[in-house]
């Protein structure tokens, strides 16, 4: 009996809410709440960035901080590299370990200045190249 119940009135449930949720944007767009954009604004704290793409955008910041973190630990890991060859002592294993560590801190470098212009690359698509000093292909 209940079973029979909810076959019955789920489909109708269903229907309802998937025509509130398609009503709802125009609606929410003629009240002055600026749609799925008014939504987000009205989220945002105060002291949050409203850019989410740019110069100032959370995404540039987010990369930029990453970039930083990666080229000190590069560096850190090329100066390990350069004491474990000095105090190798001539042991060929010490040896070809310590250029295995300066040869990936490099690979490290490369692989992540490669993944910023990707980044870069991405965002002036999102964005029409606005900021980025680059041009569009």
């Amino acid at each position: 009996m209940i079973k029979n119940v909810i076959r019955t009135l789920l489909p109708s449930i269903l229907v309802a809410a998937l025509s509130l949720a398609v009503m709802a944007a125009p609606l929410a767009q003629a009240a002055g709440f600026g749609g799925v954009q008014g939504g987000a604004d009205s989220a945002r704290g105060d002291d949050q960035t409203a850019e989410l793409f740019g110069q100032a955008g959370i995404f540039r910041t987010i990369t930029n901080v990453l970039l930083f973190i990666l080229g000190a630990i590069s560096v850190i890991m090329i100066i390990i590299g350069g004491l474990r060859y000095v105090v190798s002592g001539g042991n060929a294993t010490a040896v070809t370990a310590a250029k295995n560590t300066i040869l990936y801190a490099i690979v490290g470098v490369i692989v992540a200045l490669l993944a910023y212009a990707a980044i870069n690359f991405v965002l002036a698509s999102f964005t029409g190249g606005a900021g980025t000093g680059g041009t569009n292909v």
